[in-house]
């Protein structure tokens, strides 16, 4: 009876540490590939926002510094068909509102990205959603699109300091 309910207990403990520890792995086969850049580089990206007085995040929901990057693609394979181009942001260190969070000496400061250099649409990291924007005219092999970045203060006395915020981006071809 010991050794049945020993067993039984053992499989439970396996099957849970199979459940626990589960990595999943996914990629994508496409018709397409191509380089990406950002503003013209395609390895370790900085994007530089201006200095702004600490005054200009003195409001609750106040923003500044919008700063546009371009995202771009090029090496694509030409197709007689235009193709869309969805990016996907995935920040490791992000805030409950889906902003970067800050890992500078500056306080109650966040990054925001934004869907276009206009700035008017927040991305939200916490959803993992492709954001559109890329676009490979019909016989074209390259194609960019502009995001903007800017700083933004939930609840307003931003402290001087450095912003810093670090995202990962993929791109997809579906």
């Amino acid at each position: 009876m010991f050794a049945a309910g020993g067993l039984a207990l053992l499989f439970a403990q396996i099957a849970y540490a199979d459940s626990a520890n589960t990595i999943t792995f996914k990629g994508e086969v496409t018709e397409q590939t191509c380089e990406v850049t950002v503003n013209g580089v395609n390895a370790r990206p900085v994007v530089l926002l201006p200095s702004v007085a600490k005054s200009d995040l003195a409001a609750a929901a106040s923003s500044a510094g919008l700063t546009t990057f371009t995202l771009g693609v090029t090496g694509c394979t030409v197709d007689s068909n235009a193709l869309d181009i969805k990016t996907v942001f995935v920040a490791n260190n992000m805030t409950e509102r889906g902003n970067l969070a800050n890992t500078g000496t500056a306080q109650n400061v966040e990054l925001q990205l934004l869907t276009d250099s206009a700035g008017t649409t927040p991305i939200d990291l916490r959803t993992g959603t492709p954001v559109a924007g890329i676009t490979v005219a019909a016989g074209n092999t390259s194609g960019e699109h502009d995001f903007a970045v800017q700083y933004f203060s939930p609840n307003g006395g931003a402290t001087a300091g450095t912003v810093v915020g670090t995202v990962q981006y993929a791109i997809s071809y579906l």
